[in-house]
């Protein structure tokens, strides 16, 4: 392929449906994990895994349906790329009808395998994070619902407040996304050009990615690592990854852009700070202590009907002595 004919094909991409570039030549190999997972035994070639991760040959599960698991999926070759897409095909699912928990992430960062209360990941990391909570029993004083997708830029000084499902330090406005328990593929599309991050999702099952959320003014160096981690907690939902596939989106004027190996991740917007407020804190009663209160108010509410009734009555019969 020439490089005018690469030029051209490249400068259509906001023309053409992310799924066409699915078997596109710029699918880089070694950043993507597709079916066949297996390699030489039970290792795939150019990732790892961490924690409850399981693999069979349909999907990668990173947690199953059950409370207190932690699994990830890591790329062992860091990525150079300086315009990519990374679209993940995922089925997130489980028998919590109201209730269910926590959710996923997707990953460029500076330190891969990186065990963590962050969805399965560090805190304070240094790169940038995709997070879809899933939370139900949703947190903080906010406005929206669940699932909910964010992202976060971070240059390993914050701390992701899982206490207000991390608005203290989100980009920008996310979007809600209905995904779980869905009977047909589900689909995340993150793609990083010439400094905006859009985020995108596929989940009505009509073969077209509809924006969730897009922001400009956001570096990332060159050099870091891809992943996805899944949590659960006291909520659970099973995690598969079906497939990861990353797309090169670079033209031939990339060759002069900026050396991008040192720089730190940084973003030029964020969402308006707001004060940690915590959450009202529990009752230091224990469960008999409570079950003793209760007992002792109801013991003392009929004590007191009963002798508002001895009084009553005393009350009449003084006056029926008056009548007579």
């Amino acid at each position: 392929m020439t490089v005018l004919t690469r030029f051209i094909v490249l400068s259509l991409v906001p023309f053409i449906s992310s799924k066409e570039w699915d078997t596109h030549e710029y699918m880089i190999r070694e950043h993507s994990l597709i079916k066949p997972y297996q390699g030489l035994g039970t290792s795939i070639p150019y990732w790892d895994f961490l924690g409850s991760t399981m693999v069979t040959n349909k999907y990668i599960r990173l947690t199953g349906d059950v409370q207190s698991q932690r699994g990830a999926v890591w790329n062992t070759v860091a990525c150079y790329l300086h315009n990519w897409e990374m679209q993940i095909h995922f089925k997130v699912h489980g028998r919590g009808k109201d209730l269910f928990g926590d959710g996923f992430a997707f990953w460029y960062v500076k330190e891969p395998m990186q065990d963590g209360l962050v969805f399965g990941s560090k805190d304070y990391f240094t790169g940038l994070a995709i997070i879809l909570d899933t939370y139900s029993n949703h947190n903080g004083p906010h406005n929206h619902g669940h699932p909910y997708i964010s992202a976060m830029v971070n240059n390993g000084s914050l701390h992701y407040d899982h206490d207000r499902d991390g608005t203290h330090t989100q980009l920008s406005e996310g979007c809600v996304a209905k995904f779980r328990n869905l009977d047909h593929d589900t689909y995340l599309s993150v793609k990083y050009v010439y400094d905006t991050l859009t985020v995108m999702m596929d989940i009505e099952d009509k073969g077209d990615f509809k924006q969730c959320f897009t922001v400009g003014g956001v570096k990332l160096p060159v050099g870091y690592y891809l992943g996805v981690s899944a949590a659960t907690g006291d909520l659970s939902d099973t995690h598969d990854i079906i497939s990861l596939k990353m797309f090169d989106l670079s033209s031939p004027d990339d060759d002069i852009l900026e050396n991008r190996e040192n720089i730190m991740p940084s973003a030029s917007y964020f969402e308006p700070p707001r004060d940690h407020i915590d959450d009202p804190k529990p009752s230091s009663l224990t469960t008999w202590k409570k079950i003793l209160l209760l007992i002792f108010g109801v013991v003392v509410i009929c004590g007191c009907v009963f002798i508002g009734g001895l009084f009553y009555t005393k009350q009449k019969e003084q006056q029926r002595k008056r009548f007579y």
